[in-house]
């Protein structure tokens, strides 16, 4: 059916190092198949449909509408309606770390 969907819940972790600074002046940003999604830097949802979707995760300075910073890559998929995907990505500590994804983990919501 059309109208099933899954939800993606991302969870976006700055580094320790620096994560006063990012919460006060950058937002991070999800992209989920091409489709922007402000994101806030803890665990923010997307709805898709059910099959393969390619996830960015990457921050702007607030102010700035196309920058894409640290910005990595990857894809991942959801089998049915009734399941979901967890996908945490962490900002490295260094600057001009990129974010790293730790394997998505499959959530069946009963």
């Amino acid at each position: 059916m059309a109208d099933q969907t899954a939800v993606v819940e991302v969870h976006v972790k700055p580094s320790l190092i620096a994560s006063w600074f990012h919460h006060l002046m950058t937002n991070p940003v999800i992209e989920v198949d091409g489709q922007e999604y402000a994101a806030k830097w803890g665990t923010s949802k997307v709805t898709v449909t059910p099959g393969t979707h390619r996830i960015s995760v990457y921050f702007r300075y607030r102010g700035q509408k196309s920058a894409r910073l640290a910005e990595a890559s990857k894809e991942f998929s959801t089998a049915e309606a009734s399941s979901g995907v967890r996908v945490t990505a962490s900002l490295g500590p260094r600057n001009g770390s990129r974010f790293r994804f730790e394997e998505p983990v499959t959530v069946t919501n009963g």
